[in-house]
């Protein structure tokens, strides 16, 4: 759990939120891009531009307040706002990769700082021939601005803010101002230079002006009321950019040609009304910006430190490590200074926005994906003071991975691989730090509350239309033997649904509820080691027969009324069928179909062979054993298996039997060979016992019928005993025949 995540001297209020954001998004692209991308594109594509890049970052400013007004937002920014939501982990995976993206954005900024000293460069050159390399200028100026920030820290940043952002709009209203060469009615809305970049791969260029969001994001910890000044400030951040770049691309339109757009990268100076105000305020823009970003990058890897998110103590304490007296972390600060030094000495401003922009875009993916999924999930603990709409959220979300893959579908693999080895790891040394599950848990909550009352409202008259089988198994045996279990898992796996409830006799009290839920969390564990799709439960009740006149009435969780039940003893103790035969009675008003399992010392041996035994007494039978036997094949652990379909009729009726089944199966595309049908003639129906256990002794599973309705009339050793050294057999009662389609 995060400590120590607030300055002590916390008191930031809205316009530092507005300021950082504002000046991170008109800053060095407007100054030496835009113009740029007018000129490849057109004033059209470079307006669809602006458009779809406010697509994303407009969601990503509604769902930031949103989540943002839901808790309380301590350091770390965009960080704490996706770990908080997503899980410690994913929050981690996402956050460092925010954070690498902040930090190469302090070097983005410096190196466009170094841009703004070109006039004076050329000056020096003409007049005096000296060449000052740029990149004397933007190690320099990273050297001076480094030292200022682990000298003066947050507070003198905010201080130097005020001054940039004055001067920032200043010169953007110099630009404004300026004359333009072309009558607003004349201007082109396609014309681009000749071999213009791709629309793309502008986007990639252009994007970082629109990544102001997470910038204001960044001194949540140092904010006073940030429920309040991050809605606030991030949302008038972005519209402000919204109808200044608009105005902008006009303005660069109508103001210069094409080619000169593309080849004189500060451009603006010559459309402003006094041309040297330009550099300056790319200067001013590109100071703030850098100092935004590396005021920002180092709380968010100290939030992650806090969190103890590295696998090493010492690590997590060095990264969370900040001044007694005002928190400022100073140590994540050294190491986001030595990655800003090295981009910087790469000095390609096109390639560090495009690492910027795949990274950035990751971020505002995952965070419209926590507010689309917040809504859906409609968990009672997602009260926000500020409302979003779901549907603007998932059109963030998915034009934010969309056009990633888009810009640059390698940058992009590589982008979310990077993400993904990071939770990876992250998520072998902190099992304990999940949260992705609970999100998920309330989505698919309210997906199967939906789709339960789908399926209950589409139930209609005819149930039996297409019949599949919602089996019920209610058994004190659990722990004892698991055939029943499997008979339920193989019915349910692929076809059907089963539920399985473990029967425990008492009455309902404190100590019986604790029991309940010991044996609950058992069941689920042993069950979490075979492939089953089976609904596990427990009851308490005073008797067998009351916990099956309860489970029997109620409809199952997948919004379909239960139409089968599963009942199971043991050949080794036989006088615990009379428990099962007793309660036939229950099931006479519900049309339920019987399945009562005899479980044998053989168990389901190789699960390779299914006997079907019908015989002239199961006209209502015949269609569900064998759908049984042909749903108990769909299953992994019966992938090799096969059915056998033995026919014991009197003599004179067998021609007319085989001819039946095999139209049958072949009516309902079963997968049962005509090989696999034999006929057995039955002249005595008291010997139909021994011919099973003759033919059927190597058989994994041998199913055979009865009639439930006749079972008080029928002693229990008459009815499912007799059968020597068959292996398990399933008794099958059919409460009406079923239609083989």
């Amino acid at each position: 759990m995060q400590k120590n995540l607030v300055s002590p001297t916390a008191g930031f209020g809205t316009m530092p939120v507005f300021m950082t954001a504002i000046s991170t998004i008109l800053g060095a692209i407007l100054f030496l891009r835009f113009g740029w991308a007018v000129g490849n594109i057109g004033l059209l594509g470079t307006l669809g531009i602006i458009v779809l890049g406010h697509l994303i970052t407009i969601p990503t400013a509604l769902a930031v307040a949103e989540i943002a007004t839901n808790q309380k937002v301590l350091g770390g920014g965009a960080y704490y706002i996706i770990s908080r939501s997503f899980g410690l982990n994913i929050g981690a995976a996402i956050g460092i990769t925010l954070y690498l993206s902040q930090a190469i954005s302090v070097a983005f900024y410096i190196i466009a700082f170094g841009e703004a000293f070109e006039p004076i460069i050329k000056f020096f050159n003409e007049y005096y021939d000296i060449l000052i390399p740029k990149k004397a200028i933007t190690l320099g100026s990273m050297l001076i601005i480094s030292a200022l920030i682990l000298t003066r820290g947050a507070n003198m940043g905010m201080k130097f803010l005020y001054f940039v952002v004055v001067l920032l709009f200043i010169s953007i209203a110099m630009f404004f101002f300026g004359k333009s060469s072309i009558e607003p009615y004349h201007i082109d809305f396609y014309k681009h230079v000749e071999n213009p970049k791709s629309f793309f791969y502008v986007f990639m260029i252009v994007f970082p002006a629109f990544t102001g969001i997470a910038a204001g994001l960044g001194l949540s910890g140092d904010l006073k009321d940030p429920k309040r000044s991050i809605p606030l400030g991030t949302i008038g951040a972005t519209v402000g950019g919204l109808i200044i770049y608009t105005l902008a691309a006009f303005k660069f339109a109508a103001s210069a040609s094409p080619e000169d757009l593309v080849t004189d990268q500060l451009i603006m100076s010559k459309i402003a009304t006094w041309g040297p105000i330009i550099p300056i305020g790319l200067a001013a823009a590109c100071l703030s910006s850098a100092l935004g970003s590396i005021m920002v990058a180092p709380r968010t890897i100290q939030a992650i430190g806090l969190d103890e998110i590295f696998p090493n103590q010492m690590i997590n304490k060095w990264f969370a490590k900040g001044k007694v007296r005002d928190n400022e972390p100073v140590n994540a600060s050294y190491i986001t200074i030595i990655i800003a030094f090295i981009f910087v000495l790469v000095g390609d401003i096109n390639f560090v926005a495009e690492i910027i922009s795949m990274f950035f875009m990751i971020t505002y993916g995952a965070i419209c994906l926590i507010s689309f999924l917040e809504h859906f999930a409609a968990d009672t603990a997602y009260r926000p003071t500020f409302r979003s709409r779901w549907y603007l959220s998932a059109v963030g979300a998915a034009l934010s991975f969309w056009a990633m893959f888009k810009m640059n579908a390698s940058y992009a693999f590589a982008s979310l691989f990077i993400m993904s080895l990071i939770y990876i790891l992250i998520s072998r040394t902190n099992k304990d730090k999940r949260g992705l599950a609970k999100l998920f848990k309330g989505v698919v909550f309210q997906l199967s509350r939906q789709l339960q009352i789908f399926a209950q409202r589409a139930d209609k008259e005819d149930r039996e239309v297409s019949w599949r089988p919602f089996a019920i198994c209610i058994s004190s045996d659990t722990f004892k033997r698991r055939s029943a279990f499997d008979i339920l898992r193989w019915i349910s796996y692929k076809y059907g649904f089963g539920t399985y409830i473990h029967f425990i006799k008492g009455f309902l009290n404190e100590d019986t509820n604790l029991e309940s839920k010991q044996v609950l969390n058992r069941l689920i564990n042993l069950a979490a080691g075979s492939k089953n799709r089976v609904y596990l439960d427990t009851i308490i009740s005073p008797s067998y027969t009351s916990a099956i006149a309860q489970v029997i009435q109620l409809t199952n969780i997948s919004g379909k009324v239960n139409n089968m039940v599963v009942f199971e003893f043991s050949r080794t103790e036989p006088e615990s069928v009379n428990e099962v035969l007793k309660n036939f009675q229950l099931l006479e008003s519900t049309d339920f179909d019987v399945c009562v399992l005899n479980t044998s010392y053989k168990s389901f041996g190789y699960k390779k062979e299914i006997h079907v035994w019908i015989s002239s007494e199961d006209y209502e039978n015949s269609n569900l054993m064998i759908l049984l036997a042909y749903i108990i094949l769909g299953h992994p652990d019966w992938k090799k298996g096969h059915i056998k379909i033995f026919a014991a009729h009197p003599i004179a009726n067998i021609s007319q039997q085989k001819e039946e089944l095999l139209k049958l199966i072949k009516a309902g595309r079963l997968p049962i060979s005509p090989s696999n049908i034999s006929l057995i003639p039955i002249e005595d129906s008291e010997k139909t016992k021994q011919t099973i256990a003759r033919n059927s002794i190597d058989a994994d599973l041998t199913i055979v019928g009865f009639n439930y309705h006749e079972a008080d009339n029928i002693e229990a050793d008459e009815l499912f005993n007799g059968y020597g050294d068959v292996g398990n057999i399933l008794f099958v009662s059919a409460s009406k025949a079923k239609e083989i389609k």
